[in-house]
């Protein structure tokens, strides 16, 4: 071996395993730093997010196209991340939760049912069901995204929601995705309506129940332009880990804050639960 050649720095081959291409770039050894190490590494086996979710994918390209946001869709633009998708679940969710409820409250009348409905389908349930699931660490999300929060981002959460019903819609058809929204979003069970209540007042009534002092927001972080905020709010709540929203506003990203320590807690489901035994 010649001296030029033992000088050489020698090279290794990082692959980009985002689920959006195989994407293979030397750098050289010794030199990668820990952040390209951390950004490098593996998303968990998609197959224990089909657990979770309670549904196994005979197209294997449907479910990472479902977690993969506009921000790393890359070439294909707008149409290589889960909008599309999103927008059909939106529709399945719709559905399945208005046939649900039509077979289960066969008393209720069109303003009851609406109002159920509506506190099913709207975005901070959509992130809850999200969040249990665990999506966060599934997502295919670009640079900016992942740095601004985007695993616990409420929006993000509530459309990957939508999308991951319309992947199982496209994949098995109405009855397996009906299947999915009975299971985790129960709009069968009386105790379903109340889950829509702000975020806000339900994670107050929850400390409150238990003689904790009330829970405080501050501003964690602001950008963006004067015209178009962008407001990351944390929430503290006494005994537990502060919950993060973002959001145009700060009444906004209180809420997403709020709903996302229930979820993440697991209160909302304790909720339920406590109520289903009053039942």
């Amino acid at each position: 071996m010649s001296a030029g050649a033992a000088s050489s720095p020698r090279s290794t081959s990082v692959s980009d395993q985002d689920g959006s291409g195989a994407r293979t770039e030397e750098v050289p050894q010794g030199r990668m730093s820990s952040r390209a190490r951390r950004a490098h590494k593996p998303r968990p086996d998609l197959s224990v997010l089909e657990a979770r979710i309670g549904h196994s994918f005979a197209d294997p390209t449907l479910l990472p196209l479902a977690l993969t946001h506009v921000s790393k869709a890359g070439g294909s633009g707008r149409t290589g991340s889960y909008q599309r998708l999103e927008f059909l679940g939106d529709r399945v969710l719709g559905l399945a939760v208005a046939d649900i409820l039509y077979a289960a409250f066969p008393d209720a009348d069109e303003g009851d049912l609406s109002r159920r409905l509506a506190g099913l389908v709207r975005r901070e349930t959509c992130a809850a069901v999200a969040t249990a699931w665990e999506v966060g660490p599934h997502l295919n999300l670009g640079p900016g995204e992942i740095q601004g929060g985007g695993r616990h981002n409420q929006t993000i959460l509530a459309d990957v929601c939508e999308a991951i019903l319309g992947a199982v819609y496209r994949d098995a058809g109405f009855e397996a995705a009906s299947a999915i929204v009975r299971r985790a979003f129960r709009p069968g069970e009386d105790t379903a309506a109340p889950r829509g209540r702000d975020a806000k007042s339900a994670l107050q009534e929850w400390a409150m129940a238990r003689a904790l002092p009330i829970p405080v927001y501050e501003v964690a972080e602001r950008s963006g332009p004067d015209h178009a905020p962008v407001f990351r709010i944390r929430v503290n709540v006494a005994g537990v880990e502060p919950g993060y929203g973002q959001g145009p506003s700060k009444r906004l990203a209180e809420q997403e804050a709020a709903q996302g320590l229930l979820a993440r807690e697991g209160i909302v489901a304790t909720a339920a639960e406590r109520d289903d035994g009053h039942a």
